[in-house]
């Protein structure tokens, strides 16, 4: 189909369909569609955050280009990141990623005022953690050799290690799957020099099957429980 044809139908199919898969009566979600996409949405999984006891580095969401100017003077340095994954492609039809980068003041220009940015304080930290939470188990993988701002952008060089949760941290990541009625979220944290732990975000509907196979051996026997024992107390 031409393109706007093909755009016009996939709206259809995630409104009816989707309505539909929504909307059964009794099942057992991990997660919730809508509750997925409640926790979306950066500004609220921020200020969601906050309430719940995380530490959260400044942030700024503005397309005002002499507000970002001065964010990024008082804050500096400061990184660059989109607020959500949307599709877009080069003039090949190639999936272009947009990564969390780091902000040159003097590169911020006319453009910031297109569309809201969010800018916020650069944690320089010695490691990442991934915290995993499904139900209530809570794991937490310290991962460590990024030779770059993102991560993701060096899967190949990264080890990864199956640590405790802090048990604060551990109240917070409960508190804040509640706060949005999620059985399921993964997080990602920043470990400054002092050993103090900054949340950058949270999907509602991350990904963990990268992590070496011992480490999502445990996720996915988690995530077959919680299905498993959800599905008994319901024939119950």
């Amino acid at each position: 189909m031409e393109e706007q044809d093909a755009r016009w139908c996939r709206e259809e199919a995630r409104y009816g369909l989707g309505g539909i898969l929504a909307s059964l009566p009794g099942p057992y979600y991990v997660n919730h569609p809508w509750r997925n996409r409640d926790a979306e949405h950066k500004p609220a999984q921020l200020a969601t955050a906050a309430r719940c006891g995380f530490d959260i580095p400044p942030t700024l969401l503005t397309n005002d280009e002499t507000s970002a100017w001065e964010f990024a003077h008082d804050h500096g340095p400061v990184i660059y990141k989109p607020l959500r994954s949307t599709d877009y492609q080069n003039v090949d039809g190639r999936a272009l990623t947009v990564w969390v980068e780091e902000v040159d003041p003097d590169d911020l220009n006319a453009g910031v005022g297109q569309t809201v940015h969010l800018f916020q304080k650069r944690v320089r930290s010695v490691a990442d953690l991934r915290v995993t939470a499904v139900g209530e188990e809570v794991f937490t993988v310290r991962i460590e050799g990024s030779p770059g701002l993102d991560w993701r952008r060096h899967y190949d060089a990264l080890s990864y290690s199956l640590i405790d949760t802090p048990p604060e941290l551990a109240k917070s990541v409960r508190r804040y799957l509640d706060a949005f009625g999620l059985v399921f979220g993964a997080f990602d944290f920043g470990v400054d020099r002092d050993d103090r732990i900054w949340l950058y975000e949270c999907n509602p509907n991350g990904q963990y099957a990268w992590f070496p196979e011992p480490i999502t051996s445990k996720i996915v026997t988690a995530l077959a429980d919680q299905l498993h024992h959800a599905g008994e107390h319901r024939a119950r």
